[in-house]
């Protein structure tokens, strides 16, 4: 990654790239919350149950190369490129953090 990105952030990408939902999980808060493809999973166990499965389900690969706010969200687009339908995709991960760690991310097209 080119960009400076928060590093609660930095490392949910580098979780992710690594295929380790427990990783992914551990960079969000006990209470956090993911809204992905219409569907929200609230708290550390159901985001480390949807990384899991989305790994096991894809492969795939995100690059980040943009980053803003946006309503008080930091908002990260990265390019999705995977054996999932319509790839490649650039996504829009708006993340909140709070202590350190996210506490809500939502992924949109």
């Amino acid at each position: 990654m080119d960009m400076q990105l928060p590093g609660p952030i930095a490392a949910y990408f580098e979780a992710d790239g690594s295929r380790n939902a427990e990783a992914v999980a551990e960079c969000f808060n006990e209470d956090a919350a993911v809204k992905d493809e219409q569907q929200v999973y609230a708290g550390r166990e159901a985001i480390r149950r949807w990384k899991a499965a989305a790994s096991s389900k894809f492969s795939y690969t995100v690059e980040p190369f943009a980053i803003g706010k946006e309503e008080g969200r930091t908002v990260v687009t990265g390019h999705v490129v995977g054996d999932f339908p319509g790839s490649p995709v650039d996504l829009r991960y708006f993340f909140v953090l709070r202590e350190g760690r996210i506490s809500e991310l939502e992924i949109v097209p």
